[in-house]
């Protein structure tokens, strides 16, 4: 299962840093803000990181999907 993350579930943070996200940690990076900056509607793989059995997950942000605007047609 590909778990997807949207700006929205991330909470629209600003700034890049690690948040408490869910389970664990999630890592955002400028990069990713630029992208969900420019495309408010992307969705990011949620990617978990290796971790201690004992510690929080942790998570960054892989490939992203922009979702396609309906055509006239599909209106």
């Amino acid at each position: 299962m590909v778990n997807k993350v949207t700006w929205q579930k991330a909470g629209r943070v600003t700034e890049p840093g690690r948040y408490m996200f869910r389970y664990g940690w999630l890592t955002i990076t400028a990069e990713d803000l630029a992208i969900w900056q420019q495309f408010p509607d992307a969705s990011f793989t949620l990617v978990a990181l290796p971790s201690a059995p004992d510690a929080p997950e942790e998570f960054h942000l892989g490939a992203f999907e922009i979702p396609a605007k309906p055509t006239v047609d599909e209106l």
